[in-house]
């Protein structure tokens, strides 16, 4: 990639989450991973409509010399002369459906890394399809979810069936991915992008078949392989020891998994399946957990576009650009488990954590860290290129960066 004047730049930065990124830029120790020379520090703006807001916003954080750069989302021109000026765009922007493609667009013809948190499996599929072999080509990574979905769920896959092979010499032909406990809430941007891909898939029976397809992400969509559909019901695993319950992101989580196994060349076999779930707890209790997360989703999914129950519920959600406090943010946290089976049988185990809430406060930090990998690690990091995963993109320098600094651990016990 040509010498640009800025390693990255972030769109949306006035927007709660964008903020969070840009305050984690300007205090995270970004120095260790890429020298402590002044030639390697990380250069970076942020960009959006308003100067105001992005001043504002940036006084506030107290580094006001952080360059602004204004650009018009709706405006092809506009966001090409922006991404043509950076290594890599990282967006908050959602729902991508409706903000994301001509950024995506302006990417791929400017020749920029650009990296998301869209969890909207429908429009992903759109950006492969329109700018995979662009991307390719131009010899960039485009990377979507880089949030909690799916960092957590794709990273630590791609984590535990390392350390498999490290040390039996092959691979899981299985892994459930557990939710064990989390504190925080979803983002009002991951929400906002759930309720319009769930309104879309009421008004479209082709979308809702693409988005409940277990391989839409594939490279090859109609693969047909051995994974069932997503979980809608609720059952007691005997090895986790709980009631398992449908988790809201596992719709996301699972097809990035499969597509960044398909993207490495099905090195698990084709036979490979990946489930995703939540813990709710044993007993009585557990079970009555849930059942109530089934009657949630259940009420989530079947409400009207606009209707009274739709509304009802977004009154108790947070709306885009809205976010916990401080003090909420940094008490959350998230911890996965993760089952792989051997050939053999074999159970192999690993934790993941996150040390913030999932919504904002990892999620931010994923983020930033994902920006950062690609603008910095270019030595380390696969020679992959197109629409890629985090695990696909970025591999080992992405775990290292999320051990190091962005609170995550990975563990096998």
């Amino acid at each position: 990639m040509h010498t640009r004047q800025y390693d990255l730049i972030l769109w949306g930065a006035s927007g709660f989450t964008g903020r969070l990124v840009a305050e984690y830029l300007t205090s995270a120790p970004l120095s260790d991973l890429t020298s402590t020379a002044l030639s390697n520090e990380l250069t970076w703006a942020v960009a959006g409509r308003n100067r105001e807001k992005l001043q504002g916003m940036l006084n506030e954080l107290g580094h006001s010399q952080v360059p602004i750069i204004i650009a018009d989302g709706f405006n092809k021109n506009s966001l090409l002369a922006m991404a043509a000026q950076a290594k890599v765009v990282c967006t908050t922007v959602g729902p991508y459906t409706q903000y994301g493609s001509l950024l995506v667009e302006a990417c791929v013809a400017s020749g920029t890394h650009y990296c998301d948190l869209s969890g909207e499996a429908g429009w992903m599929r759109q950006m492969i399809d329109r700018y995979h072999q662009a991307a390719v080509d131009a010899k960039i990574k485009i990377v979507h979810s880089c949030g909690f979905d799916s960092i957590p769920s794709d990273m630590g896959v791609y984590f535990l069936q390392k350390e498999i092979h490290k040390r039996y010499g092959m691979y899981a032909t299985h892994i459930k991915t557990l939710v064990k406990a989390a504190k925080g809430g979803l983002s009002g941007g991951t929400f906002a992008s759930m309720i319009v891909q769930i309104n879309q898939a009421k008004a479209d029976r082709s979308f809702a078949r693409l988005i409940a397809n277990p391989y839409t992400l594939n490279p090859d969509p109609n693969f047909k392989g051995p994974d069932r559909p997503d979980l809608q019901g609720l059952y007691f695993d005997p090895v986790a020891k709980s009631w398992i319950a449908p988790f809201v992101m596992a719709g996301i989580n699972t097809r990035i998994v499969r597509r960044s196994h398909a993207l490495q060349g099905f090195p698990y076999g084709e036979s490979f399946t990946y489930e995703e779930a939540m813990m709710t707890g044993r007993g009585v209790k557990g079970r009555i957990q849930g059942i109530a997360m089934l009657l949630m989703l259940g009420v989530l999914v079947s409400a009207k576009p606009k209707g009274l129950l739709q509304k009802m519920v977004r009154r108790f959600m947070p709306k885009p650009g809205e976010g916990p406090s401080k003090a909420v943010r940094e008490s959350g946290y998230f911890y996965f488990v993760l089952y792989g089976t051997l050939p053999d049988g074999k159970i192999v185990k690993a934790h993941v954590k996150g040390d913030r809430d999932p919504g904002y406060g990892s999620t931010s930090k994923m983020l930033a860290e994902c920006a950062v990998c690609l603008a910095k690690d270019e030595g380390k990091m696969p020679g992959t290129f197109g629409v890629l995963t985090a695990s696909t993109a970025m591999g080992d320098a992405l775990l290292e960066r999320l051990i190091k600094y962005a609170g995550l651990s990975f563990e096998v016990v």
